[in-house]
């Protein structure tokens, strides 16, 4: 091969994944991409040989080496042990933005959006995602949202930067900040400030629940959607399953110095093997590699014979439809048909070019202005059993020397001493908010929270976690309860 080649890491995964890999890449390859694939092994196989992750670790270097992968979709096996490859990729290689396109392909595909073109682009690395989770007594389990100022502004900034290099026209915000103020709330409050940076895009912010039943309703009002992991992560089907098939979408995963591309569907083990997959969704993905790495040219070329193909009525047996469709092929049939409208350009669609392939999009976090923080307080959690909440506030309160002040207790977030009301119902799982003892000056030290948890351990008490409480500049860094 030419020594032009753009080398990619290339892997075909379980299930369907071997054969809408080799579909794709006999596209790619009649189309004069200009790549050079290097395969590695990923998936169920790799699971069962011992390896928790998907990957051997001698494969990360061709991923860390080549920059780009092309990745079949893989069947990860059931039981506890086993890691997400997409996660652990993601984070590893620092892919924080998955970028999802979406759009209908009516009539061709079946849909009651026609209009529908969009594109949601979801931050990867950080949220309920990274997969902290505890058991912290019978009853209560924990997962830590993790949401940092840096992973806001790369995520949000990206989105912007996407909608001017592909001409789109309005960036929309998902969150749920109503609820929770402070994580959220700060994704809203930076996308905000980076807002404001571009006055030639229209943006908009909605609650994370009406921003998805508009999405579902009227999804031609939006254009690119920025949001969180876990939100992203739903909407993104969401959007899939309503422009018509799941199966024929694509996406990308993109860090400063590497990128994934694949398709949004599984591995489909129930088909492998019969040579009917529509490999429309990794051909898709490709297709964003193509751009990734600066050849827009053969992209376009791809994209239009794809295009092309479907308005000829040459479908899948997932998309073939009785009138609409005129000859129902399978895997390789369908990647024939491509290849035969290479060169080709649509009638009914608009036809694509990537002449001007966009920019490399590199983000990087604002300089963050420090804010002095000051200890005030701390929370410690219990596992107790022995009464009711007023029992146990009257327990702690009559500690003998303690060092800080019984503030107020909660039970799954709803205060419950001083004041509860007896309807409240309360599981094993008690946070006891600490401050420093009247006539302190309002900080405390960690000596002080050494202190109490000694002395709530010498009587007894099974403290199973504590979060220490903080102000930055004077402003609580934590969620307030009732009258505080």
């Amino acid at each position: 091969m030419s020594s032009t080649n753009t080398p990619i890491t290339v892997a075909y995964g379980d299930g369907i994944g071997p054969e809408i890999m080799d579909a794709t890449l006999r596209i790619l390859t009649a189309a004069g991409a200009r790549i050079e694939p290097e395969v590695i092994e990923i998936g169920e196989k790799v699971y069962k040989s011992g390896s928790k992750a998907g990957i051997q670790p001698s494969d990360w270097e061709s991923l860390r080496r080549n920059k780009v992968f092309l990745k079949a979709p893989i069947t990860t096996p059931q039981g506890g042990g086993y890691k997400s490859l997409n996660v652990t990729a993601r984070t590893t290689l620092g892919l924080f933005a998955n970028v999802r396109p979406c759009m209908a392909y009516s009539p061709y595909v079946e849909t009651k959006h026609p209009l529908l073109d969009l594109v949601i682009i979801r931050e990867n690395e950080e949220d309920l995602y990274t997969g902290i989770e505890h058991r912290q007594t019978n009853q209560m389990y924990q997962c830590l949202k993790l949401i940092s100022r840096p992973g806001c502004e790369k995520i949000i900034r990206y989105a912007f930067e996407y909608a001017r290099a592909y001409n789109r026209r309005k960036v929309t915000c998902l969150s749920k900040d109503n609820i929770m103020k402070m994580t959220d709330g700060l994704f809203h409050r930076v996308f905000d400030e980076i807002a404001a940076e571009y006055p030639d895009i229209e943006k908009e912010h909605w609650i994370i629940d009406i921003g998805s039943a508009l999405l579902a309703d009227e999804p031609e009002r939006f254009g690119v959607i920025v949001t969180l992991n876990l939100y992203g992560d739903i909407i993104s089907d969401i959007a899939a399953q309503i422009a018509g098939s799941v199966g024929m979408g694509g996406s990308a995963n993109v860090g400063e110095q590497c990128a994934m591309f694949e398709a949004i569907h599984g591995s489909a083990p129930d088909i492998a093997g019969r040579g009917i997959a529509n490999p429309s969704g990794l051909l898709n993905g490709a297709i964003m590699m193509l751009v990734h790495i600066g050849q827009g040219d053969v992209a376009a070329k791809v994209h239009n014979a794809w295009l092309k193909t479907i308005e000829d009525g040459i479908h899948t047996g997932d998309i073939y439809q009785e009138g609409v469709s005129k000859e129902r092929v399978g895997t390789q049939g369908f990647a024939d048909a491509i290849i035969a409208r290479l060169g080709q350009t649509p009638e009914h669609f608009k036809t694509i070019s990537y002449a001007a392939a966009p920019k490399p999009i590199h983000i990087t976090s604002g300089a963050e202005t420090r804010q002095e923080k000051t200890l005030v307080g701390v929370d410690i959690f219990l596992d107790w059993t022995e009464g009711t909440s007023q029992q146990l506030g009257d327990a702690i309160s009559g500690l003998e020397n303690s060092p800080l002040q019984l503030k107020m207790i909660t039970n799954r977030g709803v205060k419950v001493y001083p004041d509860g009301v007896p309807e409240t119902f309360c599981t094993d799982h008690w946070r006891c908010r600490f401050i420093g003892q009247e006539g302190t000056e309002g900080s405390i030290d960690k000596k002080s929270i050494w202190q109490q948890l000694a002395l709530l351990n010498e009587q007894g008490f099974d403290t199973i976690k504590t979060e220490n409480l903080y102000a930055f500049d004077g402003k609580p860094g934590y969620s307030l309860g009732a009258g505080e």
